[in-house]
């Protein structure tokens, strides 16, 4: 594949990922949704429909989606980033390619969730509440603990997939979709699971430009766990998964 096609896989991919998993916070969070009040195991299941959609949009480069995919690949010692029909090794420029369009397609997304629930932004008047829809926080603030937290999920989610790929059946979007929810429900508690850079960062950034009429804060003091625990996490896993 050339990296223009990578690019866009990816940006799409990634788009319709956060699209899908924004918009089911946005609808168990926000004010006057048909889904308002709605559960933990509703979001934890959106966000696993959300990967199963953006799996099948950017099969043709692996759908990494996700930074620390892509890092875990790299940390593996892997020679190409996508399946053998569309091969794409493993080069600075890929990898770059790769980073750019997961944190491009992120922030795309999380701007779709919102225009489609703009007149509930608008109704909403907790900032909080707002800020919560685009990106996690921490149900007990405290840094080391919280940066443990998305490490150890994050470790989990890219050995788990780096496994996949080693089973008869390899790695498909239902596998990937069932471990994002088993982590939702498991892990999820203590910062919301992020276990995604671009995930995070994407939507906080659209967060920060975007005219919501009851917007806070960016919690720019907290953003940086989301995404260097999950960095952290992709790195062992791919270190890992070279001995085991």
């Amino acid at each position: 594949m050339s990296l223009t096609s990578v690019f866009f896989s990816e940006v799409f991919g990634t788009a319709l990922l956060v699209l899908f998993g924004v918009g089911v916070v946005a609808n168990v969070l926000l004010a006057r949704t048909k889904g308002r009040g709605a559960d933990w195991l509703l979001i934890s299941f959106g966000w696993g429909l959300a990967v199963f959609v953006g799996v099948f949009v950017a099969w043709r480069s692996g759908a990494h989606l996700n930074p620390a995919v892509t890092l875990g690949l790299l940390a593996s010692g892997t020679d190409n980033y996508s399946t053998e029909a569309n091969p794409v090794a493993v080069t600075f420029a890929s990898t770059v390619v790769y980073l750019a369009a997961e944190m491009v397609g992120a922030f795309i997304g999380a701007v779709l969730a919102w225009l489609v629930y703009r007149k509930h932004y608008d109704a909403e008047e907790d900032a909080g509440t707002v800020l919560g829809t685009f990106s996690t926080g921490p149900e007990i603030r405290s840094y080391g603990w919280n940066l443990v937290t998305e490490v150890i999920a994050t470790f989990t989610l890219v050995y788990v997939i780096l496994q996949f790929g080693n089973t008869p059946t390899q790695v498909g979007p239902l596998n990937v979709a069932l471990l994002v929810v088993a982590i939702g429900a498991s892990l999820g508690g203590p910062t919301g699971y992020a276990i995604n850079p671009a995930r995070d960062l994407g939507p906080r950034l659209a967060h920060a430009v975007l005219p919501i009429r009851h917007k806070g804060g960016n919690d720019w003091g907290y953003a940086w766990v989301p995404v260097v625990g999950p960095i952290i996490g992709g790195v062992l896993a791919g270190l890992v998964s070279r001995v085991f």
